[in-house]
């Protein structure tokens, strides 16, 4: 199954033209894509039902035509994966994890894959990843139930802000990695079915002609399944909630010289079997810097 946010509604892609849910179910599910995933067992058997043997239609013409937004606008919670590809961890500098790095990304930051974005002042890096959106409430599963609980998989970018991250005595992933546009997603949602294995896609991303980023997600040092146990086993997951899987080597921090992204810019991301987001970027703003730490009394006398 294939599921698309098209103006802030669930439509499916089996056909040449987009199919409304809410208004195919009489009501029963949606309009908003979080609505459905707050039901997404039920929603599945029904969408099998009235649909199943339909026709799907890849790359239909409505989705390069429509103003798409990201297929789970409004996650309760973005974990995002570092170091999850080996070169990747070798171009920056680290050896393999042996469990998962992980930050969050703020939900604030997700848009859709068209999206233009103005470049806060800093080195604005490319990450593209696979993003698992989940689909069942979640806590303490073995890693064998982890593709069980998994709604489908999108594209994404985990844009990042390098001055930012670096800066302070700890990094900071959270804030150089939530400036508005900086959660890019799209462009429609893959039920995990529809591939021939979904542990084994095909992820890139280019500058024009330029290609930037290639692997395949065979290739992560911790699958799908086993991020969304080791997630599970700490914090209980919730539907429409994403998972950044990783990125593979190729990002701009390290190449030599370093290169980031600039105005005029179109960058491509795309994950076989799903699709590609573009984001243009279109300007550049001077973000305020961050206010100095207000020292507190219990702070002056010593306590955290």
């Amino acid at each position: 199954m294939r599921i698309a946010n098209v103006a802030g509604r669930t439509v499916l892609a089996h056909s040449q033209k987009p199919i409304d849910v809410f208004e195919a179910s009489g009501g029963r599910f949606g309009p908003s894509p979080s609505e459905v995933f707050a039901r997404w067992a039920e929603f599945c058997a029904w969408a099998d039902a009235e649909y199943g043997t339909d026709e799907v239609v890849l790359e239909p013409e409505w989705l390069r035509d429509e103003k798409l937004g990201a297929p789970s606008p409004h996650p309760r919670q973005v974990f995002a994966i570092g170091l999850n590809y080996a070169k990747h961890a070798q171009e920056s500098g680290y050896e393999l994890p042996t469990t998962p790095v992980v930050f969050t990304k703020f939900p604030s930051c997700i848009v859709g894959p068209r999206y233009e974005l103005s470049l806060p002042q800093g080195n604005v890096d490319w990450e593209v990843e696979l993003v698992v959106v989940i689909g069942a409430h979640a806590h303490n599963i073995d890693e064998d139930q982890g593709w069980a609980v998994v709604a489908g998989l999108t594209v994404g970018q985990d844009l990042s802000e390098r001055i930012l991250q670096r800066s302070g005595p700890a990094p900071q992933f959270g804030l150089a990695k939530s400036y508005p546009g900086f959660g890019p997603t799209g462009p429609i949602l893959v039920t995990p079915d529809e591939f021939a294995d979904p542990d084994a896609v095909e992820v890139s991303c280019r500058l024009g002609e330029e290609i930037l980023q290639h692997d395949w997600t065979s290739g992560m040092v911790f699958g799908v399944a086993a991020l969304v146990s080791w997630l599970s086993r700490i914090t209980p997951l919730f539907p429409g909630d994403l998972i950044f899987t990783g990125t593979p080597s190729g990002i701009g921090m390290s190449r030599t010289p370093p290169r980031f992204l600039k105005v005029g810019d179109e960058l491509i991301s795309r994950v076989e079997g799903i699709g590609e987001i573009r984001q243009r970027i279109v300007g550049s703003y001077a973000a305020p810097a961050p206010a100095p730490p207000r020292r507190t009394a219990a702070a002056e006398a010593g306590g955290a």
